[in-house]
């Protein structure tokens, strides 16, 4: 069975059908700049395209960069705040007429590596964490998805945390490797004294193994502590297993 999978971010939106039994791409991703102003009508304009490339009539799922709840956007952290209030479910429905899941971005990666990831075979309770321009969260408590968690955004020194310890910190403030681990290493400690995971999965960029050797041996958990498998694909395969979940559920 495929679903398709799209990716929408802040600088791309990428999309492609997996299968969603073993979690591979079925055909090679197809990425389109995010168009700017990122207005909803010009961005799901460019999931139309994504949906025509691939001639595709059946359901999707796609990521989102905000709380998402019953379909609609309910925070604009890192999106056009024209999105507030935006039922993007029902948009993107009527501009591709596919059914559609739309779920945040980063608990459609925690989805991803739950069903065929770092955390496949685990069913206590897990923390994925994106570290890019924000830090994203998704937690698994049994396997199941607790929606919207923005642990980015609890407060270090008087700022939201991913102002503090997110990858685009570590640009901005021209910090080494070994600066930015203390950042990181200071803010897993915060997050486990309020959650006290079982299993801690870095995500985002900064899982790839050429960066995971500069920062990685410096991290010290309570959890465990891995880094994600799925990458770049993490976001289209979530969102394509999310939406067969999803739908599969709405029919009974």
């Amino acid at each position: 069975m495929e679903i398709l999978g799209i990716d929408i971010g802040g600088s791309g939106i990428k999309g492609a059908p997996v299968d969603i039994e073993t979690g591979q791409l079925s055909q090679p991703r197809h990425r389109i700049p995010t168009p700017q102003p990122a207005t909803p009508e010009a961005v799901v304009d460019v999931v139309d395209q994504i949906v025509k490339h691939f001639d595709w009539h059946d359901a999707i799922g796609c990521t989102f960069p905000a709380r998402i709840k019953r379909g609609i956007a309910r925070t604009a952290a890192n999106v056009d705040k024209s999105w507030l209030g935006t039922n993007v479910e029902n948009l993107i429905e009527t501009k591709t007429g596919c059914a559609s899941v739309v779920l945040n971005d980063a608990d459609a990666a925690g989805v991803a590596e739950m069903a065929f990831g770092a955390g496949r075979d685990r069913d206590d309770l897990v923390l994925l964490l994106t570290f890019g321009t924000g830090i994203g969260s998704a937690l698994f408590n049994d396997r199941m998805l607790v929606p919207n968690t923005e642990m980015g955004h609890v407060q270090m020194h008087n700022v939201p945390a991913e102002h503090y310890a997110a990858d685009s910190a570590r640009k901005k403030n021209n910090l080494k490797w070994e600066e930015w681990a203390g950042r990181v290493q200071e803010y897993l400690e915060y997050i486990e004294f309020l959650l006290a995971p079982d299993l801690i999965i870095l995500g985002g960029g900064i899982s790839k193994s050429n960066k995971k050797a500069k920062y990685f041996d410096q991290l010290r958990t309570d959890a465990d502590l891995v880094t994600a498998q799925l990458q770049n694909d993490a976001g289209i395969i979530g969102a394509a297993y999310r939406a067969r979940q999803l739908l599969v559920k709405s029919l009974g």
